[in-house]
This record gives C-alpha cells, sequence and structure tokens, in this order.
C-alpha cells in the first residue's frame, strides 16, 4: 500500500464512495470526483437530501465494498460508444463532461462494483487498495462552479495509506475547527458581517479595529525603513483607465457595474496598480530616480460568487497590500532578492519561521521578449537561493505578464497558507508606455513588479486569527492586561494604575464587575487576555501588583515599574 501514489488511493476511494452511493440511493446522476490535496470529493444530484447519518451508511457500504477487493477495470471507447452509454443512463452531467473533452484525447471509463464512471484514471488494482478512509460533510455546489446551473450534492471525505495517518488528519482537523477565525472572530468581538450591508463586506469591531490598527502601523513604519513611499489612490476610475490596462477586456467578470458620472464611465477599483503608472507617468523620469518604490493600502473591490465567500479569507472587498517597484534592468536583480529578505523579516516578526518559495516560470501564452523572461527568471532564482529558501518550480504557472514567486507559510498546525507575491510585469509598461530617459539620453522601457506581503490585510488577519487560535502576542493584543481588584476597596488604587499603564502606551483595562475573581480569571482567560493584574488588600497596602501571564502563569507580585519593563520589552521584541 505504502508503494501507491496517494491521489491515485484518493481518486480511488471517491469512486468506491459513488459505486456505494449508486447502490443505496435510486436515479442518481454523477459529476465528477476528484483526489484533493486533502483527500476527495463527488458530485451528486439525487432526489435525497443527504444527512450526517446517510454519510455513515455510505461509509458503511464503502467497507464492505472494499473487503470484496473489486477490480477497478479501465475500458477505451469511441466518443460514439461513450455518448450511446451515458444518454442510455440519463448521466446529463457526465455527458457534457464528454463534450468538453477533446476530440485527439482518448476516451476512458472505469468500472468499479457496479458503477462506470467517465474518467482519465488511474486507478488502484482492486477496491481493497484504497486505503483507510472518512467520509466528513457534505456541501453544495453548482455544477461546473456556475451560480446559474443546477445545484448539487458534494460529499467530502479523505483517505490515507494507514490508519495513524488518518487519525493525525482528523486531529488536525478537531484543531482546525478549533481555531475557525469566524468563530473567534466572533467570540473576541473581532469583525462581522451583515445582511444589511452585503456579503463579502467586513465590519471591524473595535478589538479587530484595534489590531488591524496595530499591523497597519507596523507595516508603515517597517516600508519607510526599508526604503519605501506610501502613497493613496481614489476607490474609483474612468473606464479609460480600465480599458488601458486591459481589465475591462479579461478582467471584467469580477469588476462591478459602472456608476455614471459627467456622462462617463467609473469603475471601483479592483486593483491597485494602474493608479500607480499614472502617478509614474505624471513626470518625465531618469534612470536617476530609479529604483522606485511606492506602496500603499489600497482597498478593492472585486465580484465573488456568493458560493465561494468564506469569512475573512474570501471577500468582496478588502485592502491590498500592494507595493510597486520600477526599476532599471540592471537594477533587478538586486532589488527582488531585497524584496524578498524584506518579506521574510515581516513574516517573521508575526512568528512564522517555515517558509517555502514557488518559483513561477512562463506560460505557453505570454507577453514580452523571451530574453527579458530569462532575466526576470534569473533574478528570481537568484533572489532564493541568496535568502536560502527551499524552493519549487511551477513549470509554466507564471502569469501571461511575466514570472513569479509566491512564498507559502506554514501555520501552527501545520497548513500551508499562499501569501506573498513577487510578480514580474511586462504587460502594463508596455500598455501605458512607461519610459524612462537613460544615461544615454534615450527613452527606455523600465521593469516593474508587483508585490503583495499579506495579500490582503483580511486574509492575513484570518490567518493570524487561525495561527494563535485568538491567543495574540502582547503587541497585537487588543486588550494587552486587564487589572481585576477582589472588592470594590480596591478600585481606586485599580483605575490610577490602569490611567498609569494607559499613559505608558499599553492596553489595559479594569474588571470593576460585582463578580468574584474567580469568575474574572475566568472571564478573562476566556478572552484570551495575556496579562491578569489582580489586586487586594495586601496588593493596595504594599503597591504592588499580583501578576499572572497566559503563557508563565502566576509570576508573583511586582511593582508597577517592573511590570512595566517585562510588558514593554515583550512588546518591542514582539515575542511570539
Amino acid at each position: 500500500m505504502n508503494d501507491i501514489d496517494l491521489q491515485t488511493i484518493r481518486h480511488s476511494a471517491a469512486h468506491l464512495m459513488a459505486a456505494a452511493v449508486q447502490q443505496l440511493f435510486v436515479g442518481v446522476k454523477f459529476d465528477i470526483g476528484p483526489a484533493t490535496e486533502d483527500g476527495f470529493y463527488y458530485d451528486f444530484d439525487l432526489e435525497h437530501r443527504l444527512t450526517p447519518e446517510d454519510l455513515r451508511k455510505i461509509e458503511k457500504t464503502m467497507r464492505q465494498l472494499a473487503r470484496k477487493k473489486l477490480p477497478f477495470e479501465c475500458h477505451e471507447l469511441t466518443r460514439a460508444e461513450a455518448e450511446n452509454i451515458l444518454k442510455e443512463q440519463g448521466q446529463s452531467y457526465k455527458l457534457e463532461r464528454l463534450n468538453d473533452i477533446p476530440d485527439a484525447e482518448k476516451i476512458t471509463f472505469y468500472s468499479c462494483s457496479k458503477f462506470t464512471d467517465l474518467c482519465r484514471g488511474p486507478h488502484v488494482a482492486h477496491t481493497g487498495q484504497t486505503g483507510v478512509f472518512k467520509l466528513l460533510s457534505v456541501a453544495g455546489s453548482y455544477f461546473k462552479g456556475d451560480e446559474h446551473n443546477a445545484m448539487l450534492q458534494r460529499i467530502y471525505g479523505t483517505a490515507f495509506a494507514d490508519e495513524s495517518q488518518l487519525q493525525a488528519y482528523l486531529e488536525r482537523l478537531k484543531e482546525a475547527k478549533k481555531r475557525d477565525h469566524r468563530k473567534l472572530g466572533k467570540e473576541l468581538d473581532l469583525f462581522s458581517f451583515s445582511d444589511n450591508v452585503g456579503p463579502g463586506l467586513v465590519l471591524w469591531h473595535p478589538n479587530g479595529a484595534f489590531m488591524r490598527h496595530t499591523i497597519e502601523s507596523f507595516w508603515r513604519n517597517e516600508h519607510y525603513r526599508n526604503g519605501y513611499e506610501l502613497m493613496y489612490t481614489p476607490h474609483v476610475g474612468r473606464s479609460t483607465l480600465w480599458q488601458t490596462s486591459g481589465h475591462l477586456d479579461f478582467y471584467a467578470e469580477s469588476m462591478y457595474a459602472p456608476m455614471e458620472i459627467d456622462k462617463a464611465d467609473y469603475y471601483v477599483k479592483p486593483m491597485n496598480c494602474p493608479f500607480h503608472i499614472e502617478i509614474y507617468k505624471s513626470n518625465l523620469r531618469s534612470y536617476r530616480e530609479l529604483p522606485l518604490r511606492w506602496a500603499e493600502l489600497g482597498t478593492v473591490y472585486r465580484y465573488e460568487k456568493s458560493g465561494v465567500l468564506h469569512g475573512l479569507f474570501r471577500v468582496r472587498g478588502f485592502t491590498q497590500d500592494d507595493a510597486h517597484i520600477i526599476c532599471t534592468p540592471e537594477q533587478i536583480e538586486s532589488e527582488i532578492a531585497e524584496v524578498l529578505r524584506f518579506s521574510l523579516s515581516i513574516w517573521q516578526a508575526f512568528g512564522f519561521k517555515d517558509i517555502k518559495a514557488y518559483l513561477a516560470t512562463r506560460p505557453d501564452k505570454a507577453v514580452g521578449e523571451p530574453e527579458r523572461w530569462e532575466k526576470a527568471l534569473g533574478a528570481l532564482r537568484q533572489a532564493v537561493d541568496k535568502v536560502g529558501l527551499n524552493y519549487e518550480t511551477d513549470v509554466g504557472g507564471g502569469a501571461f505578464y511575466g514570472p513569479k514567486i509566491d512564498l507559502k507559510i506554514k501555520d501552527a498546525i501545520g497548513r500551508e497558507w499562499q501569501t506573498t507575491t513577487i510578480q514580474f510585469d511586462f504587460n502594463l509598461p508596455e500598455r501605458f508606455d512607461m519610459t524612462f530617459v537613460g544615461a544615454d539620453g534615450r527613452k527606455h522601457r523600465p521593469y516593474m513588479v508587483h508585490r503583495a506581503l499579506f495579500g490582503s490585510l483580511e486574509r492575513f488577519f484570518g490567518i493570524l486569527v487561525e495561527h494563535y487560535a485568538g491567543s495574540f502576542p502582547l503587541w497585537l493584543a487588543p486588550e494587552q492586561a486587564r487589572i481585576m481588584p477582589i472588592t470594590e476597596h480596591q478600585h481606586a488604587f485599580a483605575h490610577k494604575l490602569c490611567a498609569e499603564l494607559n499613559a505608558r502606551e499599553l492596553r489595559v483595562k479594569v474588571d470593576a464587575r460585582a463578580a468574584s475573581i474567580g469568575a474574572k480569571i475566568k472571564d478573562a482567560r476566556h478572552e484570551r487576555i495575556p496579562y491578569m493584574l489582580i489586586i487586594g488588600e495586601r496588593e493596595v497596602e504594599n503597591q504592588q501588583i499580583s501578576v499572572r501571564n497566559r503563557r508563565e502563569g502566576q509570576i508573583g507580585e511586582m511593582s508597577l515599574s517592573a511590570l512595566y519593563e517585562k510588558m514593554r520589552l515583550e512588546v518591542e521584541h514582539k515575542l511570539c
């Protein structure tokens, strides 16, 4: 079993599941059932609305079929034969999938038990080799991902080569559920969504807003320290801007309908780059000015289908931490190396150490001269090698307008997240006729690099919530300490301490409720407050504070100055 490819096991498990569904339910229509990074799924059209109890029945039937070691048999058919079979079976979804197969490609069906599926394969030899599997959930899914098509029922599952791997994965799922940023966002009063405002549009509550302010302030300060200039650009632009950039030709389905102003169409921006280019073109540029490093926290709006919206991870209005580096060809290698170094320093400040790079190369259809692509790819490789990052090459995975480096980080429970993108663009400099005057007095085309560190603040914030499970490091926590007087007699001292710590730029509140100290501590723990400062009669008499730390437990009595110094150093060094 261990020598069989895991994706093959999972794809075969998906077919095994479909065979079980066919055995249990009448009149099922099938769509697709691929392997995924974490498991598999299959899409079904059936009148019965599937329940968790149904999943248990399907899983039991799958195990029965697995024990029989039924073979997976491949049959190659002509297109006409395939059409006849699918029409006879009434499998309209499969018939449409058949029409999507290019004429030159062979058509194969795989049989397992009484289930026969239009499929490229490959599969394991028999059902006994489908590993150890578990069905996880059922959800709705539009046929071909189009909300105008029929809604199908998608069953998700996973499969592994052995039981220990499956149990480890299920434990990660359980931990991920506890860390779900949507649940924690509500518990910690960080953000919300409202139907009255509209789906995919985030409402930042005071706690979340303060964290966002802290992140943005750090981002701005680090950019200034590293040679960037910050910009602000409008939320809307005339249609002529988006025609020049090509967005109206290639990106219109993700843009919102225009609004008419002074008999001209204006669009809310899906991206910031055309505005930065207009600033570049507002003056004649010399090679002596380059490189230019321009950054913006720019809010953009993109239409996402309602079915793919997911908390902060997929929204319709979000703030990109955009930057554009405009430089000469001779500067490109050093600039890319610097961008990569800067990106890694930012991620490490937030406690992410496990980072991997993916280098995407020229696709078949691309703009820009081949020699520019080679120079750009060379600069990307040199930068990755220089900082010692592990990387994989994504052959042909670059955009049509340039190669790129994507950085992926691993969070506290080992999940990989796509984050930083460093992307060349040979398209927009041509479209906007960007030039600079070289040392020879002639006009030359600059190199342009798009760079986003977080991607979007919203998605990054969601990653942070799940990475820390809501227990944020002191420098990010919206409430860094809570003072808890035991009785009303200590309220005056508590408020005096709070004012002194707030004056020293620490975020501290007083819990002055008429509740027991046990209840106050319990609530502070639930709200993941980093420091709990308990004050009783003895503390008032000694002008001390009894300090309890979320990480270290009970620390003991401290003076105000000692407590402040401890917290200050923790904030300054961004201890995670």
